[in-house]
């Protein structure tokens, strides 16, 4: 397994010069749906600090295995706003946020313990019915409306492009998420950053790279394929 990260971390920072970006501008975030405890500890030996996970559950048992280590776990899977709850109570950074009614409810939950949560709003930005996320205008929208709610504070966007062989089929996807951030940017709404783009798995990280990514989701790569 370290032998795996660092190759991923050495095409991550070769990336990163290759189009004039600092590597350190970009982090790994370690995806480890099914992957147990034990197996994230020795990518914490390996370098590793973010791990991102799909489901509230699952997490949660993790999250408490290993609570003698300092880690930021993301969730980075589809959220049901009935787990608001948990999720604010165990998630640095929350990159699915899609729709109003779930930013109200993650607002609720983190104003009841006294935090900022931080989040990304997801964008379907190739329009497929079987993933999740806004449109490009309702992200906008989304993005106004949560000014009002006091413990959120909105970091960038996050998207999930169609699956290709080639990778570089995916880069106007991931262009396109990049200029609707800045568009969201320039607007300088309060209660914004903007600084973050979620973008880039296994097979496409190099390429989202290119085009801004700040936060490559990658599991495969290290933990082998899953169910």
């Amino acid at each position: 397994m370290k032998e795996r990260i660092a190759h991923i971390l050495d095409k991550i920072r070769r990336a990163a010069v290759s189009c004039g970006r600092d590597p350190n501008s970009i982090r790994l975030v370690a995806v480890t749906k099914t992957v147990s405890p034990e197996e994230i500890r020795q990518a914490v030996d390996a370098g590793l600090r973010v791990f991102g996970e799909s489901y509230i559950q699952e997490a949660m048992t993790k999250i408490d295995a290993i609570a003698d280590m300092r880690l930021s776990w993301h969730f980075i899977g589809h959220l049901q706003s009935n787990k608001a709850r948990y999720a604010v109570r165990c998630f640095d950074l929350i990159h699915s946020v899609d729709s109003l009614h779930l930013a109200q409810a993650l607002n609720r939950e983190a104003k009841k313990i006294g935090k900022i949560q931080n989040i990304l709003i997801q964008v379907n930005i190739s329009g497929e019915t079987t993933k999740s996320g806004t449109g490009e205008e309702e992200a906008i929208f989304l993005a106004k409306s949560i000014t009002d709610l006091k413990n959120l504070s909105v970091q960038g966007l996050m998207t999930l492009p169609p699956y290709f062989d080639q990778p570089e089929k995916a880069r106007p996807y991931f262009k396109a998420l990049a200029d609707l951030n800045y568009q969201i940017q320039q607007q300088s709404i309060p209660g914004t950053d903007m600084n973050e783009l979620s973008m880039g798995m296994t097979g496409d990280f190099e390429v989202a790279i290119e085009e801004g990514a700040t936060l490559v989701r990658i599991g495969t790569a290290i933990f082998g394929d899953r169910t």
